[in-house]
């Protein structure tokens, strides 16, 4: 009887936590503080989805934002050209995301090592090149949202209302991914990236599974990359298929901790705020400091926490004993 409490721990905790982060406006009226969050929030959900793939099936995607992109750009150009919500265009810019997980699912996910990760980069780029050259999406130049006040069209004049939503999509994200892993999809993902060879011999069908780890991470990712497109009001090719993006999905999961739950969350929660706190300290008087700050910081964890931020609490139960 121990085992479904211990299971419903973790998402009593996250929506404990999503109820405080849901106050935070009230007592905090700084826009950048707001911002900081939300952008902390959203990238440890979208290090959350990555970690299905990533994670939990032993796949390294360097290609995740072209799964942004793909969200992003169906948000926006539903709304732009047939005016319809983005309450319907995010989940639709998911669902083709995962369509095109599908498709190009097949002949990568049999790739694994640098092999798929490659891939993933190549997928990248040739998303890049598509939209760049997509005049009916704006081409080079990219796509606006409306300037207005219309919260059907989740249209919104300050970061209040989007921080809320973000926040509600985290707290969902999560639900979906602690499920997902403690499913028997889970299980047989743990067990693909154990040894692959040795889960097919007792009957694990790792083509499906390891399909069915990519579809749901590049339903999430796209589901994240159309509220990310109303949120900033404008993208490009350049802004949503972009490998830094896609690069730091991968980092806040690893700092975190890879294969955990809260780690991507963790990864986030110290990633995004330096990033963003000495970009802003320094700026371009800078000359580079703030990334030196931040490598900086990536360099130690890897050095001294090599599972991720997530062995801290290890570290501390066993010094404890």
């Amino acid at each position: 009887m121990s085992r479904p409490s211990v299971s419903r721990l973790p998402l009593l905790a996250a929506v404990v936590l999503a109820a405080l982060l849901a106050l935070v406006p009230m007592a905090v009226k700084d826009s950048f503080t707001i911002q900081v969050l939300l952008l902390a929030i959203m990238f440890g959900a979208l290090g959350a989805s990555w970690n299905l793939v990533g994670g939990f099936l032993g796949r390294i995607s360097f290609g995740h934002s072209v799964f942004v992109g793909i969200g992003g750009y169906t948000t926006l150009l539903l709304l732009h050209h047939l005016k319809i919500t983005p309450l319907i265009g995010i989940p639709v810019g998911g669902l083709i995301a995962g369509a095109m997980a599908y498709l190009v699912g097949g002949p990568t996910l049999r790739l694994s090592g640098h092999y798929f990760a490659m891939a993933t980069i190549a997928l990248l780029q040739i998303g890049l090149i598509l939209v760049t050259n997509w005049q009916w999406a704006g081409g080079a130049v990219g796509m606006e949202a409306p300037i207005a006040s219309a919260p059907w069209m989740l249209l919104f004049r300050t970061k209040v209302p989007y921080y809320w939503i973000a926040v509600a999509l985290a707290l969902l994200t999560f639900v979906a991914t602690h499920f997902l892993v403690h499913s028997k999809s889970g299980f047989y993902w743990r067990a693909i990236n154990g040894d692959e060879a040795a889960a097919r011999s007792l009957g694990v069908p790792a083509e499906r599974y390891k399909m069915r780890a990519f579809v749901l991470s590049a339903v999430m990712t796209g589901v994240w990359g159309g509220f990310f497109a109303m949120y900033v009001g404008f993208i490009d090719p350049d802004s949503m298929f972009n490998l830094t993006f896609s690069v730091q999905i991968v980092l806040v999961a690893i700092l975190g901790g890879v294969g955990t739950l809260s780690g991507p969350w963790l990864g986030a929660a110290l990633l995004i705020p330096l990033s963003e706190g000495t970009r802003v300290l320094w700026g371009s008087s800078g000359k580079g400091l703030d990334l030196l700050v931040f490598g900086l910081a990536i360099l130690l964890v890897t050095m001294f926490l090599p599972g991720g931020l997530v062995t801290l609490r290890r570290r501390r139960g066993a010094a404890g004993r």
